[in-house]
């Protein structure tokens, strides 16, 4: 069984367990598992594959656009507002921890909308599964930046300069790339 299966399965136990003075304790025990888990998920894995649980999705439709930015600025409830996609969206850090894709459509066009776990400062060196989600914008055809208003330009600011520390170059062309054979022969003759 997998961290998302445990997860998962503590989330219906606590969701199945009545509230009361007797059950504090049980839920306590609960909650604490449950917290490890994710913090065990947020870490980078030490395994061969490199790839993160649930960070594969297949890409569909006509473009891609994917969702970043720190945890709880509101990206999980942007999905599921604008996609039939539910994404759970709650009132603390880290409550998306894989990649959720929804789709929009617009005027016969289908539009990939992929709600990624939030950024934290150290992502671009793999902190709290950074390099999984940067990996996942980077297939990205636009990458939206959700920001928390109250916060200022500084989330701006961090998440520009992680962006483009691994190489996302934000609201720039792709660079004007070609080849040119170079005449002359590659044997001696």
């Amino acid at each position: 069984m997998g961290i998302l299966e445990k997860i998962a399965e503590i989330e219906r136990e606590i969701a199945r367990t009545q509230k009361n003075k007797a059950t504090e304790y049980h839920l306590g025990l609960l909650k604490a598992k449950l917290a490890k888990y994710r913090s065990q998920l947020l870490e980078p894995s030490n395994s061969a594959g490199g790839k993160g649980e649930g960070f594969d999705v297949m890409k569909s439709g006509d473009a891609r656009v994917a969702l970043i930015g720190f945890p709880s600025v509101g990206k999980s409830t942007f999905l599921s507002l604008m996609t039939s996609t539910a994404s759970e969206a709650a009132s603390y850090e880290f409550t998306t921890l894989t990649c959720i894709p929804g789709v929009i459509e617009y005027k016969g066009a289908n539009i990939q909308l992929l709600d990624l776990p939030g950024i934290i400062e150290g992502a671009a060196q793999g902190k709290g599964r950074g390099r999984q989600v940067i990996a996942v914008a980077r297939t990205a055809d636009v990458v939206i930046m959700m920001l928390d208003a109250t916060k200022g330009n500084v989330q701006r600011e961090l998440l520009e300069k992680v962006l483009e520390s691994v190489g996302i170059r934000l609201n720039r062309r792709k660079p004007n790339i070609y080849f040119k054979p170079k005449k002359g022969s590659a044997h001696p003759s």
